[in-house]
C-alpha cells in the first residue's frame, strides 16, 4: 500500500526541489521512472509524482533513494550541495 504525503510547502520556482534533484539523479543513471520504481519498490506513478513535487516519499523510501544513488538525505532535500 502506498501512502501519499502531500507537499507541505510551495517549492515552485525553486531549482533545487526534491523532484528536480531526483529527476537529475535518475537521468544521470540513464534510468526510466519505471526502472527506478522497481529498484526501490514503488509504482512508476509515484516516481512521477515525486519528480513533479506533487508529493514526497516516506522516510523509508527517502532512505532507499539516498542509498540507491549514494547521496545523503540532505542532498535529496536540497539542503546539501
Amino acid at each position: 500500500m502506498q501512502v501519499f504525503i502531500p507537499v507541505l510547502w510551495n517549492n515552485q520556482g525553486m531549482e533545487n526541489t526534491f523532484g528536480n534533484i531526483l529527476k537529475e539523479l535518475r537521468l544521470e543513471k540513464n534510468m526510466s521512472q519505471t526502472e527506478l520504481a522497481k529498484q526501490i519498490g514503488v509504482g512508476k506513478s509515484i516516481i512521477s509524482l515525486w519528480e513533479k513535487d506533487e508529493c514526497e516519499p516516506t522516510l523509508s523510501k527517502l532512505i532507499a533513494l539516498a542509498e540507491f544513488f549514494g547521496v545523503t538525505i540532505d542532498y535529496l532535500a536540497g539542503i546539501e550541495k
